[in-house]
């Protein structure tokens, strides 16, 4: 039998997970039944379940790719790019949304997934740490607050801004309240507005 290309292995593996973000997004975790996931990813339950040990794995796969993702972002430019990102409509932004609202539910109600889920949130909080303590170290981050109540408020922001948009809000508008909540980080230098 032919061996698998480790890339045929990676692009199925990132076939599943797009596939599966939209299901999730649309139906929600307990939506989410092994046929959608199938019409979803156009993929046997066999190749599903080859790459992710069952829907729960899968789901936590799916929500540490996008956490992974936001990271990134974070360290490149900083968590509040994160949000403009989300209300430019950047990557799959309404996907992302429901992925992120259906983690947020779980939290709330299982507590198995709240500690499997924990090992994996920590990168997010993380990334903002460091790239605060970057811009600190830069002379651009205001110095009378501790870093982490900075990290603290800004991830508050952004989960205020999910709750925001899961709720049909409008997010016309909202690109000023980021200026504002970005202005509110920095350090102020004498003779600047």
């Amino acid at each position: 039998m032919p061996r698998v290309s480790q890339d045929h292995l990676d692009a199925r593996r990132r076939q599943i997970l797009d596939g599966s973000r939209v299901c999730f997004a649309r139906y929600g975790y307990e939506g989410a039944t092994v046929r959608r996931l199938e019409e979803a990813t156009g993929l046997s339950r066999g190749a599903i379940f080859h790459h992710f040990r069952d829907k729960e794995s899968l789901f936590l796969a799916l929500a540490e790719d996008d956490a992974i993702r936001m990271a990134d972002v974070v360290a490149e430019q900083g968590l509040v790019q994160v949000m403009r990102d989300l209300l430019a409509g950047g990557d799959h932004p309404a996907d992302w949304l429901g992925t992120r609202l259906e983690v947020s539910r779980r939290l709330r109600t299982d507590p198995e997934f709240r500690a499997r889920w924990a090992e994996r949130s920590e990168q997010l909080t993380t990334a903002t740490r460091l790239r605060l303590l970057r811009q600190r170290e830069a002379g651009n981050l205001r110095d009378d607050v501790d870093v982490d109540v900075l990290t603290a408020f800004l991830e508050l922001v952004l989960e205020g801004l999910v709750s925001h948009l899961a709720m049909g809000l409008p997010a016309a508008g909202l690109g000023p309240v980021l200026d504002l909540v970005e202005e509110t980080v920095r350090r102020h230098r004498p003779g600047t507005a």
